[in-house]
């Protein structure tokens, strides 16, 4: 047996339940430029593979349960962080005192069960081979059995291959041209949508507003009852250490909530709660310019920018790329934000809201996010701004210094770490690359994103903003959060069928505290010059 990539060849007499790989009368096509040919075709009537169906399933998860959870039995954390050459304690603790605080939170997890029927592997029963075969192709399109190819982006011919009903194996020696036979383009957006369910577009305006109600109230809660600690007599006559030992599990539960919410916000800035637009900015202004002190407005506009050029050297938001061979030449103030960067990571979020760096300011209207946007726009911003003015104004008025403090910014403080966190492990791995003017297109950029799995309940619990984040970059106005996990699990498989699973990156983040620590000390905002393609 031999093994390449996300597939394996059996050589020789296969063990059951496996795939086989069935050679037929038919065509494939090969790159003219390909070393070798690999000749390998379906066998629907074979029985040896058969294609998967993948389908949404029910999931239902209750928050009164975790809640109760919460406020009954929460207990200290207790977390090993990665030690580095430097006392890292509080950053690395926040996070994943958090991951363990998000056991007594959850979001409702209630997916409609409608069947994603989307033939997925080697292999196809009949009625999948009628379905696939009824694709309509556009004019500039190649059409095949299963599929459309873009005549300019792919060098395809077809090679006859001999019929026969018997089983051949792949060649051992062949093995390895698989992986040397990869495109070297990624798939057109077209063709993506074919490897997905139907369904991963449906936009439920219900589902959305009932995940909005349960942060909503998870927010108030944990939130609610801090501040109900916080001013209680027994807090008052504890000594501080006993204040902040007894505060903090409850700060983390609470910014970890925070930051639930912070993502159902982020969908509606991408229009993805809902096919309505005011329905959007309602919950986008509550959840980020209210609850999250994110004023919605001028977020959805930098956020909007960085997906039009993700992975761009240059003109990518959120992320400022510095190429390491030239650190000699670095700003000094950016010579010294890099050397103090271990010490950044819980106020990096604030620096990016209030101090514009380095898109430009998103409480004052400033730098390059702001050149060219017309006056409508930023007296619709203003109000966002205005909204996260007032809410923080009139909590810190109302409970005075040292309580707003404990109840509503450490928290704050919390979910700006997990945004943090989640969005830098989200476009940085060791084999990541960027792209110049010569060089970039939409779905390079995409597939260079990457999916982190930090464990099954945080995945879900955080909408799946860190496991579903390739689907999210491919079609950021489309898929909705719910959609995610399963349309990234039909995009692994149609991947894989099409022989390009190398182009889709998932790494285990299991320790994402230690990981986030550790990336960050290492490669701050750098990027080495061999992983820059320039043309």
């Amino acid at each position: 047996m031999r093994e390449y990539g996300a597939r394996t060849a059996y050589v020789g007499k296969s063990p059951p339940n496996k795939r086989h790989v069935i050679q037929n009368s038919g065509h494939f096509f090969e790159r003219r430029n390909a070393p070798t040919t690999l000749q390998t075709s379906e066998n629907p009537a074979s029985g040896y593979a058969s294609r998967s169906h993948y389908s949404a399933t029910k999931r239902e998860l209750s928050y009164a349960s975790f809640i109760s959870l919460a406020y009954t039995s929460l207990v200290p954390v207790l977390a090993t962080v990665y030690k580095m050459r430097f006392q890292i304690g509080v950053n690395s603790a926040i996070g994943l005192a958090a991951c363990s605080g998000a056991a007594c939170y959850s979001s409702a997890f209630v997916v409609p069960a409608k069947t994603m029927t989307s033939a997925r592997f080697f292999g196809a029963s009949s009625m999948d081979a009628r379905i696939r075969n009824t694709v309509s192709c556009d004019e500039s399109e190649i059409q095949m059995p299963n599929r459309c190819f873009q005549g300019n982006e792919y060098a395809l011919r077809a090679v006859a291959v001999a019929s026969t009903d018997t089983e051949t194996s792949i060649p051992v020696d062949t093995a390895q041209d698989q992986v040397e036979m990869k495109e070297e383009k990624p798939p057109m957006q077209g063709e993506i949508m074919k490897m997905l369910p139907r369904s991963t577009f449906d936009i439920d305006t219900k589902i959305s507003l009932m995940y909005f109600a349960v942060d909503f109230a998870a927010v108030v809660a944990s939130l609610g009852f801090l501040n109900f600690v916080v001013t209680s007599d027994i807090y008052q006559s504890l000594p501080i250490i006993g204040q902040a030992l007894t505060v903090a599990p409850l700060q983390i539960l609470g910014g970890f909530a925070m930051w639930c919410m912070w993502c159902v916000g982020h969908d509606a800035g991408h229009g993805t709660v809902s096919k309505t637009n005011w329905i959007n900015h309602i919950v986008g202004e509550v959840a980020h310019s209210a609850i999250c002190l994110t004023p919605f407005v001028p977020w959805k506009m930098s956020h909007l920018k960085h997906h039009l050029n993700h992975n761009h050297l240059t003109k990518d938001y959120s992320h400022q790329w510095f190429i390491r061979e030239e650190k000699d030449d670095l700003h000094p103030l950016i010579n010294a934000s890099y050397k103090t960067r271990n010490f950044q990571l819980p106020i990096l979020y604030l620096v990016y809201l209030l101090f514009g760096i380095p898109d430009g300011g998103h409480v004052i209207f400033y730098g390059k996010m702001w050149e060219g946007v017309s006056m409508q726009e930023k007296i619709r911003s203003a109000f966002s701004v205005a909204v996260s003015v007032i809410t923080a104004g009139s909590l810190w008025h109302g409970m005075g210094t040292a309580d707003f403090a404990v109840v509503c910014f450490a928290p704050w403080l919390v979910m700006s770490f997990w945004l943090f966190m989640v969005t830098y492990l989200q476009h940085h791995s060791e084999d990541g690359k960027l792209y110049t003017d010569d060089s970039w297109s939409f779905q390079k950029g995409a597939f260079e994103t990457v999916d982190r799995n930090y464990g099954k309940w945080i995945n879900r619990m955080s909408h799946h903003m860190m496991d579903g984040h390739v689907i999210h970059h491919l079609f950021f106005e489309r898929v909705p959060h719910y959609r995610l996990e399963a349309a990234t699990e039909a995009l692994v498989a149609g991947l894989e069928e099409t022989g390009q699973s190398h182009l889709y990156k998932s790494i285990e983040t299991k320790d994402f505290t230690q990981e986030i620590v550790r990336q960050f000390d290492a490669n701050w905002f750098f990027v080495d010059e061999e992983k820059i393609v320039r043309k």
